[in-house]
């Protein structure tokens, strides 16, 4: 009797881990199904004749659509830079350039100017619900320069509105008014606050009023405050280090969570926007060197159903379930030809889907990713 038992009791835990098996494949079928797919376009965008590109730090696009960059005129080599006025190419394209979808080049501007401290290292941009544009400055072409303590905002036409913080300022990660080279930001359209990945040196995020500048409030790793003391070592196993390590990228979604790239401690943390810690993802933990949490997108859908996420150790675009923070999908690598990677820095989406992508380093380039129309949107 108890051999019967005992064979019924397989047959019947059998049949539960098929059912269990095929219920995981469901769900991981169910997953994937969210990732769209891509195709490059090597022909996006259509910079001027003469015109050069140096490392392109930030990417960002607007309320028409428009793509936004910000590059590094400082960093191109003078084998790039023709070297005599009469020769037709190349000179470096301005700071900040505009391009359609399309990749039709609309403007450009940026430099030294009046009543502003232009950065020494352009690296972020972020065109806001205004459609105003706002720069950061993450330290200068020299290794370990500290002084770039400020980011600017402009019209789109190029036009001086506000300066937050000052040139060799910095007190540290408790400095209300400074910055120290801030990597990222994004202003937050139902409170018209600025929220700032601060950064290279301060390991924080900070919050602004967007309109005058003025400090709101501040925070460090798990929403504990920034403290510049804790070692600055990433943790590659075990517990998270408890403060952030470089603060590199920084959105905040439709329904009020701020979700943070900590990029050489390899994980994205999330959090309301007051600062209080919700949850945290590694991100291809194991890897050294660039780090992995660079610069996070989301889909243009109402629930913003994906997360995009920029990883350069890796080359690749990693998508999320916004909701679950489980990976559906990715696609790059490391190379030098359309659609792959040399140090990925920044991601952005437009209101179709598609991807754009910038790359410092030797990739100075930013590339179009265009969705494919036969896979739809997230509802």
């Amino acid at each position: 009797m108890s051999r019967v038992w005992k064979v019924v009791a397989g047959i019947s835990l059998l049949g539960g881990l098929v059912v269990l098996e095929r219920t995981l494949q469901g769900a991981a079928g169910a997953q994937q199904s969210m990732a769209p797919t891509y195709q490059v376009d090597p022909f996006w965008p259509q910079v001027p004749d003469g015109l050069i590109l140096g490392q392109v730090a930030g990417v960002a696009v607007d309320s028409r659509d428009h793509v936004w960059i910000v590059q590094r005129p400082w960093s191109l080599g003078t084998d790039e830079v023709a070297g005599n006025p009469e020769a037709e190419c190349c000179r470096p394209g301005p700071p900040v350039m505009e391009f359609t979808a399309e990749g039709v080049y609309v403007q450009g501007w940026g430099g030294e100017g009046d009543g502003y401290e232009w950065p020494a290292d352009e690296h972020g941009i972020h065109v806001d619900y205004a459609d105003n544009v706002w720069v950061s400055s993450a330290g200068g072409p020299r290794l370990g320069d500290r002084t770039e303590n400020h980011l600017l905002k402009f019209t789109r036409d190029g036009r001086f509105l506000l300066q937050i913080g000052r040139r060799g300022a910095s007190q540290g990660s408790l400095d209300t008014l400074n910055l120290n080279n801030a990597a990222d930001m994004y202003v937050y359209r139902p409170t018209n606050e600025l929220f700032v990945a601060d950064g290279y040196v301060n390991r924080r995020v900070i919050v602004f009023d967007a309109s005058t500048g003025a400090y709101k409030r501040m925070w460090g790793g798990y929403g504990e405050a920034p403290d510049d003391q804790v070692p600055n070592r990433p943790a590659y196993e075990g517990p998270g280090t408890r403060q952030f390590n470089t603060v590199h990228g920084i959105r905040v979604s439709d329904d009020g969570l701020v979700y943070v790239a900590d990029r050489r401690n390899n994980r994205m943390q999330v959090f309301q926007v007051d600062g209080t810690f919700v949850r945290e993802v590694f991100v291809e933990r194991p890897t050294r060197l660039l780090g992995t949490a660079f610069s996070i997108a989301f889909s243009p859908d109402p629930a913003q159903r994906l997360l995009y996420l920029a990883d350069a150790g890796n080359g690749k675009i990693h998508m999320f379930d916004r909701q679950t923070l489980q990976e559906v999908g990715s696609f790059g690598r490391i190379g030098h030809y359309a659609g792959q990677f040399v140090f990925l820095h920044n991601v952005a989406v437009d209101s179709q889907g598609n991807v754009y992508t910038a790359e410092v380093g030797g990739g100075r380039r930013v590339q179009k990713f265009q969705r494919h129309r036969s896979v739809p949107p997230p509802r």
